[in-house]
């Protein structure tokens, strides 16, 4: 999914560093226990290493540092690295990030307010980030872009229905109406459970909308993530059918016309609300 969060993650951010200390953190030294005995063989002292539990979240974050260690704007992890951290994410459940359906975070919101986007920040650093978009009924991440990118989204719980497109190849933006044809990927439900969604720079479905058929959660994991600076600017569009402009040169047989449209750049939805809440699942331990 993939929208850039940087006010939502410094609100976070803020709260995390007052709660840090009730967080309790795994201790992966902890001491062994030893048992003596000063009769014989029983008095050599013995070690019992306990063997601490990776929690998923953990695992994933664990697994991220490895695919995009090499990876920039533009630069595509391995297959054998996409497939790796695509199995990570494929088990992923709401519980190993300490959500569930009944949550405030998902409530229908009121009669005639557009309904408001929660954000859980996990991680981020200059090489990919880790969040969660809390998404009650009827709830819209407009279409948007992903510059550069490659996205793993996993549908936590509920059902969602996603658009997404391509850019079309060689068919540049028209002057005179500032629209670019692209191919739609996707035009479909998801409901969850199910596997783990990838999109990559130019294909995939790098521009999507995601509209939340019942309260919903996505597990996003970007790489790089969004910044301006690097050239990794959010954009949203706005989408046209293809019968709504003529353009010299384009042309697309009758019946695959449905499967192509005109993408328009926009600002940012001025309804479009998006709040950061604190994470409460297990902690992630940066090593």
């Amino acid at each position: 999914m993939g929208i850039e969060t940087s006010v939502a993650n410094k609100k976070v951010k803020q709260v995390g560093e007052l709660a840090k200390d009730k967080i309790p953190i795994p201790n992966s030294n902890l001491n062994p226990k030893t048992n003596t005995n000063s009769k014989g063989k029983r008095g050599r002292r013995r070690h019992h290493k306990k063997m601490v539990a990776v929690s998923p979240v953990q695992k994933l974050f664990n697994t991220c540092n490895e695919v995009f260690d090499s990876c920039s704007t533009g630069i595509i992890p391995s297959s054998d690295n996409i497939q790796k951290l695509k199995a990570v994410l494929d088990n992923f459940k709401p519980a190993d990030v300490g959500l569930f359906p009944e949550m405030p975070h998902f409530q229908a919101s009121v009669a005639g307010r557009t309904p408001v986007i929660r954000y859980l920040h996990l991680h981020e650093c200059d090489k990919f980030s880790m969040g969660i978009f809390c998404l009650p009924p009827s709830g819209v991440i407009p279409l948007h872009n992903h510059p550069g990118m490659t996205v793993f989204s996993k549908l936590l719980f509920g059902t969602m229905h996603i658009k997404s497109y391509d850019w079309v190849a060689d068919v540049p933006a028209t002057k005179q109406t500032e629209v670019r044809l692209a191919k739609v990927k996707v035009n479909s439900k998801l409901t969850a459970p199910c596997n783990t969604s990838i999109l990559y720079p130019t294909d995939g479905g790098n521009m999507h909308c995601f509209t939340a058929v019942t309260a919903c959660a996505v597990l996003d994991v970007l790489g790089p993530p969004y910044s301006a600076p690097d050239g990794r600017h959010c954009q949203y569009y706005l989408d046209f059918p293809f019968a709504n402009f003529s353009v010299n040169g384009v042309s697309i047989p009758e019946e695959e016309k449905e499967g192509y449209a005109w993408l328009q750049e926009r600002e940012k939805p001025e309804d479009l609300t998006f709040v950061g809440e604190l994470y409460g699942g297990p902690a992630i331990v940066e090593k």
